[in-house]
């Protein structure tokens, strides 16, 4: 952002917000009256049905060089070497060098490959929110050639264990606030090893200890557990740092990720994010924003979940490559002590969501950070709300860019020039190496204006879903094409607009609600006959889940329907809304039809 005469606390400085299915290369193809052919996917084009091309930012390039890593662990070794004494992570004061996460990665990696006998492929689970712990257990798990698996620490019991028994995951990390979970599926599992750590762990002497005993024994914040052959995090690195650190050969082609999403149904699947996946929106984000930016200058907060898509590439690899020094934020709910971080720190680059923005601008004290040094803010997983935007620039000084993504595309696939003076509603240009085009209910792309499925094809498109040919035949075209589901339309210099969303996906917080799987819980409740899961507006999440319950058992009332929910799924799946029918609006086959149900909630709430 020092380049092009941009100053640091000028209205240059911007937000970026992903968003899309996910909770965020080829030559790219523009949605106009261009032919596709279907056997091969190519475009039967020329360069100026690219309209996108011509706004560039400066300096940006139309293609990224996709050889310049063979996997991220070669990206992560070149970073550490290059910033080793350097901040890479800091959580609750305490600063982790580069030098350092190089030293005990490699420590851990030898651990699991050595004594635990892990080989490559093989899956690995990270059950835990932001801690310093966390890098460390992710670039060792790579560094030893395994795969992993991203676990929202939130989870109940019955959606850990299908994501445990989905991957086949042979070990877990887990923070031992979230132990008791695992004890209570783990026996239904390919678990053999559990490697636990406690919140103080990396903090140092005395804080780490004491941090540790208080939130055991003060704050009551760990049930009760029972895992006999789990071996303590600071075990693991003491005894693998006597060890070699191990050097697997790893491709592009090679799993980096499962990570988990509903895709197109309800059915949680595996993402399967490649090590060429990963490096190559890397490299896509890092081309775009990079000009902006000082390597080994900047100051990165990271709010949102390193297990969450979005924050996994920018908030761990994009930074990471700039050198940056990531600010962990474990409880960002907590917003008064968000606020105080905040004001304690430089920080140039800010990500978050829609509604963590909204909760800031509404916090007291927020107004008097100091936001002199901030030169980008990343906003992830949700559209951001027009208000938001407008708010945040009068309080920040800084344009809201809103961008697009999924967590099958690693995420990133468009983002607005960050040079862009006023939010503009669109999710902006396609990426680097990316193609972008809007088709027909045919697959026939559409002129521009025009409306209809957005798709994708670029080197940060998955390779499929885990162990599911069939539902990855429904999104991947021979071509290589991705069906997004989402309703956009294309104007005339290539920005792109979300118009609307083509499945029937709920979005809470950033976070992916698929009725199908609300549905097939409540449903398994004994008073109930029939159900359906829309998503309506809300203020603070940008939608909440409201059920349409026909009751089997008429006693059947809100509050047991909402305490059961309570106890089967995830706090941002629970239904904020419970409306008893008669009946429920069905086609002429049966099936339950959402989208009238939608209808006359926003008829009702036009009334």
């Amino acid at each position: 952002m020092r380049t092009e005469g941009h100053g640091p606390s000028g209205c240059s400085a911007t937000l970026l917000a992903w968003h899309g299915v996910g909770g965020f290369l080829r030559v790219p193809i523009a949605a106009m009256s261009t032919t596709i052919d279907r056997r091969t996917g190519e475009t039967m084009g020329n360069d100026s049905e690219r309209p996108w091309l011509a706004h560039y930012p400066a300096g940006v390039p139309q293609e990224i060089d996709l050889g310049a890593y063979p996997s991220v662990v070669t990206m992560f070794e070149e970073s550490c070497a290059r910033f080793a004494q350097q901040p890479a992570f800091s959580s609750f004061g305490v600063s982790m060098r580069y030098a350092e996460l190089d030293a005990r990665s490699a420590a851990f990696a030898a651990y699991l490959c050595y004594e635990l006998k892990l080989g490559k492929g093989d899956r690995i689970a990270i059950m835990m929110p932001n801690l310093l712990q966390y890098p460390v257990a992710l670039f060792g798990a790579l560094r030893a050639g395994l795969t992993v698996v991203n676990v929202n620490p939130l989870y109940t019991a019955r959606e850990l264990e299908h994501q445990l028994r989905d991957s086949g995951a042979k070990a877990i990390v887990v923070l031992e606030n979230f132990a008791a979970t695992l004890a209570e599926v783990r026996s239904h599992t390919d678990v053999a090893h559990v490697i636990v750590t406690s919140l103080g762990d990396l903090l140092g002497f005395p804080k780490g200890p004491l941090m540790s005993l208080a939130v055991k024994h003060v704050k009551k914040m760990v049930p009760r557990w029972n895992i006999p052959d789990h071996v303590c995090f600071s075990d693991a690195l003491k005894r693998g740092a006597r060890l070699q650190t191990p050097r697997t050969a790893l491709d592009h082609g090679d799993l980096a990720f499962l990570q988990y999403t509903g895709g197109t149904t309800g059915v949680a699947k595996g993402a399967m994010l490649t090590h060429g996946n990963m490096v190559a929106n890397m490299l896509q984000v890092h081309a775009w924003i990079g000009h902006w930016l000082q390597p080994g200058k900047e100051v990165a907060i990271a709010a949102l979940p390193m297990y969450h898509i979005f924050s996994l590439t920018a908030c761990v690899m994009v930074f990471m490559r700039l050198g940056a020094n990531t600010v962990l934020i474990t409880n960002p709910r907590d917003m008064r002590s968000f606020v105080k971080t905040l004001k304690s720190v430089p920080f140039s680059i800010l990500p978050g969501v829609n509604t963590l923005f909204n909760g800031l601008l509404h916090t007291p004290g927020f107004e008097q950070v100091d936001f002199s040094h901030l030169r980008i803010s990343l906003g992830g997983g949700m559209a951001v709300q027009r208000a938001v935007a407008e708010k945040w620039k009068r309080v920040t000084g800084c344009t809201l860019l809103e961008a697009y993504g999924l967590t099958e595309t690693s995420p990133g696939v468009c983002i607005n020039p960050p040079d862009l003076k006023d939010y503009n509603g669109a999710i902006g240009l396609p990426l680097p190496s990316t193609d972008v085009a809007i088709w027909s209910e045919d697959d026939q792309p559409q002129p521009v204006g025009e409306t209809g499925e957005l798709v994708v094809r670029g080197p940060q498109v998955m390779k499929g879903y885990w162990n599911r040919p069939d539902e990855t035949a429904k999104v991947l075209t021979d071509g290589g094409w991705l069906r997004t589901g989402d309703i956009a339309r294309m104007d005339e210099r290539g920005f792109f607009y979300i118009v609307d969303r083509k499945k029937d996906m709920i979005l809470v917080s950033g976070f992916n609600v698929y009725p199908n799987e609300i549905e097939d819980v409540v449903a398994r409740y004994p008073g109930v006959l029939e159900v359906a899961a829309i998503g309506v507006p809300d203020e603070h999440s940008g939608e909440v889940v409201k059920l349409f319950v026909v009751k089997k058992d008429p006693a059947l009332t809100v509050e047991a329907l909402k305490q059961y929910c309570h106890d089967e799924l995830t706090g941002y799946k629970r239904p904020k809304y419970i409306e008893f029918r008669d009946s429920l609006p069905k086609s002429n086959v049966g099936k339950i039809l959402r989208r009238e149900l939608r209808d006359a909630e926003k008829a009702r709430a036009k009334d």
